[in-house]
């Protein structure tokens, strides 16, 4: 087995990922630096904009808050998050994040183990369609029901 070297990543290194709403950016990854424990990487989310809700069956996700005004919904229940506080969510719990500020959102977030295959990773509950800066949540039914339809 090849040892990793430690790699620097700039955030303008990585290409955004929008399709479960915000821009998120995983950053330091088996792929990125060759990480074997887990991976980081940071969300930005914008006002009105939103994280779709999902969970991660294999690895707890650690959350920092840089800036903005979030909210953070747990198996259903709203908590509020602000700059320079953390949060543990362990595996299995349904998570999504909402910026309810009038400013830019940024969190740190962190998930370890790593899953056997990464798209055993994480699992979406809901569907999430872009549209501009903003996501707009949809009922899976209602998406396969558009889908079905438009074809």
């Amino acid at each position: 087995m090849i040892k990793p070297r430690p790699r620097i990543v700039d955030l303008s290194e990585v290409e955004p990922n929008v399709r479960r709403g915000g821009d998120l950016r995983a950053m330091l990854t088996p792929a990125t630096v060759g990480s074997t424990s887990g991976f980081m990487g940071v969300a930005i989310v914008q006002p009105g904009d939103r994280i779709g809700e999902h969970y991660h069956p294999y690895s707890e996700e650690f959350v920092y808050v840089v800036c903005g005004r979030l909210e953070v919904d747990l198996d259903g229940e709203a908590h509020p998050l602000r700059p320079e506080q953390g949060l543990m969510i362990p595996s299995y719990v349904r998570h999504r994040f909402r910026n309810v500020g009038d400013e830019e959102a940024r969190i740190v977030f962190h998930l370890g183990p790593l899953a056997p295959r990464p798209q055993l990773g994480h699992v979406d509950t809901e569907e999430t369609e872009v549209i501009g800066a903003a996501a707009v949540v949809t009922e899976p039914a209602e998406a396969a029901e558009r889908s079905r339809v438009s074809s």
